[in-house]
């Protein structure tokens, strides 16, 4: 038994120090996949080694490994989903890094990014000019999702001598049933205006609806639950 604690204590700070590590290293470091995806191909290819080249670890401590791992992922996504504002910190969130044309440098200085690799992402999207860029969000896997201006969109519109209009940017307001009290505050709205909007669309509360938006001109766009899956939440 004492053997098993100690195998269990290990992991827990394996599992500890390699989500610091990932943090750490920024989102650019693990390109296409999450921190967390990170962390589970490194730890279960580590256990695997061990069972193949060490002959003093059994295979009973490997599968109880294996199972106490996976135990410890399970706890993590039921932690995520149900407590939504544990997101932010266990799976980290996109951040704004170009807004209305010009570069946040806190959070490129909090992602650990500099100028020439935004560049690089941005030129991966097909945005070879800052000038072209509205907005730009790195996504939590260290990817960029780029909204260029309206007169660098394809096609171009100033070549189709289309008029120009503002870009703006869609804004969640509500994610899994529950209210975005910081993008509210962000874009001067509050609770009660959002209530208002979404019983004027036929809905009673917040947590009918798995999803809602905003943006400048547009409608409320909100996506209900499935009738299924209402029951359950």
């Amino acid at each position: 038994m004492m053997e098993y604690g100690r195998i269990t204590v290990e992991l827990i700070i394996g599992f500890c120090a390699l989500f610091a590590l990932t943090q750490l290293l920024g989102k650019t470091q693990i390109t296409q996949i999450t921190p967390f995806d990170f962390i589970s191909a490194l730890v279960l290819g580590e256990l695997v080694g061990n069972a193949l080249y060490d002959k003093e670890i059994g295979v009973v401590k490997i599968l109880f490994t294996v199972i106490l791992w996976g135990l410890l992922i399970y706890l993590l996504e039921m932690i995520t989903q149900k407590w939504g504002r544990t997101r932010a910190w266990l799976e980290g969130r996109p951040s704004i890094v170009i807004h209305r044309g010009r570069i946040n440098k806190k959070e490129l200085k909090k992602a650990k990014l500099d100028i020439d690799q935004l560049r690089h992402l941005l030129r991966s999207k097909g945005a070879f000019s800052l000038r072209e860029v509205e907005y730009a969000i790195l996504e939590t896997d260290g990817t960029v999702s780029v909204l260029k201006k309206y007169g660098y969109e394809t096609p171009i519109n100033r070549d189709l001598n289309v008029p120009s209009k503002e870009v703006t940017l869609s804004i969640p307001l509500i994610t899994d049933g529950r209210i975005l009290s910081e993008n509210l505050k962000e874009i001067n709205l509050t609770e009660q205006w959002l209530l208002s909007e979404i019983k004027k669309l036929g809905y009673h509360t917040p947590k009918e609806l798995i999803f809602a938006e905003w943006e400048r001109g547009m409608p409320l766009y909100v996506i209900p639950y499935l009738e299924s899956d209402t029951t359950t939440n």
